[in-house]
């Protein structure tokens, strides 16, 4: 039950920041739980990821609006 809160969660921020400049989306990653030789017992969150693919270029004709084509981040 708590990593299917923790995925809607992740979702919900897409959805909410879909419309976001800049925005990358996230996605959550299961894993088996065992409490000793029990197997079935369900699933824990192994992970959050962040998609870092490129997204699209907007061209804004403002001189302080930067973007970066590749691999990675903004230093500030």
């Amino acid at each position: 039950m708590n990593a299917a809160s923790s995925q809607l969660d992740v979702i919900g921020n897409n959805i909410a920041n879909s419309q976001t400049v800049g925005f990358k989306s996230g996605s959550v990653t299961f894993a088996d739980m065992f409490a000793g030789s029990k197997v079935g017992l369900g699933v824990t969150v192994a992970s959050v990821n962040q998609d870092f693919k490129d997204g699209t270029t907007t061209t804004t004709n403002r001189g302080l609006d930067v973007a970066i084509s590749g691999q990675g981040f903004f230093r500030m």
